[in-house]
């Protein structure tokens, strides 16, 4: 059986605060984007996996294996399974590449054994997982709230193109966490957005984008800064970074100027794709 593991964007991210258990409590508005991996769940005598990128850590670390060992102990599988993941979406992205991997495996296992579990329960449990990963069960533009699995799914009623831009270096997600200053940072209101996607309020949606991390990121990485100025300077008409970076994503109702920055980033050896939300 094969999934599609789609990337995701967030159009607003606001870090609310850091709680007394060390995460942080967030509020989100988050979509899924055509970009995918290819995940393939089968039955096999063994529990096994491959990949297409070598050296890739396939260990009790990945998302992968946390979700079949997850689904085994849970549900009292005795299955063993053969995973294989053709990757697409770069890591260190903020586009939660792992983690869609992660919850497409839950539901190709659910679907492959038929287990009849609601999408509730299973995006509940695969908190455990990870952080982005309950969203990504859902997998349709939602709000996110607490540390990722608080989801309610939202209607989009707009219509653009995005272009994902990433630079090679990537940013690590604990290290941005830890240099948030809170007096400082941007606090963006995600019920600014909500409103604008499910109105239909194209430049309202576009003035409402935001997200906190990209004070600590554009500090450990100055190039994704640059990369937001240049694609505004380009006419796009709202750029942000994903999630803890290092992808910015610009988004236009223009094709010809998506094409224009697509060419201009693919010749200068970003990693660059041209996609849309689903749902």
């Amino acid at each position: 059986m094969k999934i599609e593991a789609h990337a995701k964007v967030n159009l607003s991210l606001n870090v609310v605060r850091k709680r007394d258990d060390g995460y942080h409590e967030l509020e989100m508005i988050m979509v899924p984007l055509t970009l995918h991996d290819d995940v393939t769940v089968e039955l096999s005598e063994q529990d096994s996996y491959s990949c297409n990128i070598e050296g890739l850590a396939i260990d009790e670390s990945n998302t992968v294996v946390k979700a079949v060992k997850l689904m085994k102990d849970t549900y009292g599988i005795k299955e063993h399974f053969h995973v294989h993941m053709e990757k697409h979406i770069p890591m260190q992205a903020g586009l939660a590449g792992g983690s869609a991997d992660g919850a497409a495996v839950m539901k190709g296992i659910h679907a492959l054994l038929d287990l009849k579990v609601p999408i509730s329960e299973l995006s509940m449990l695969s908190k455990q997982v990870g952080a982005d990963v309950p969203f990504c069960v859902y997998d349709t533009p939602a709000v996110v709230k607490g540390i990722g699995e608080d989801v309610t799914p939202i209607n989009c009623q707009l219509d653009f193109e995005i272009l994902l831009v990433k630079p090679q270096e990537g940013v690590p997600t604990g290290k941005a966490f830890s240099m948030i200053d809170f007096q400082t940072c941007e606090h963006p209101d995600y019920r600014k957005v909500q409103h604008a996607m499910e109105t239909g309020d194209y430049k309202a949606f576009c003035e409402s984008l935001g997200n906190t991390l990209e004070q600590p990121a554009f500090q450990i990485v100055p190039l994704i800064k640059d990369i937001k100025q240049e694609l505004l300077g380009m006419g796009f008409d709202g750029v942000l970074m994903s999630g803890s970076g290092s992808t910015v994503f610009a988004i236009s109702k223009n094709h010809a100027l998506i094409e224009e920055a697509y060419h201009k980033y693919d010749k200068e050896g970003y990693f660059v794709y041209k996609t849309k939300i689903i749902g």
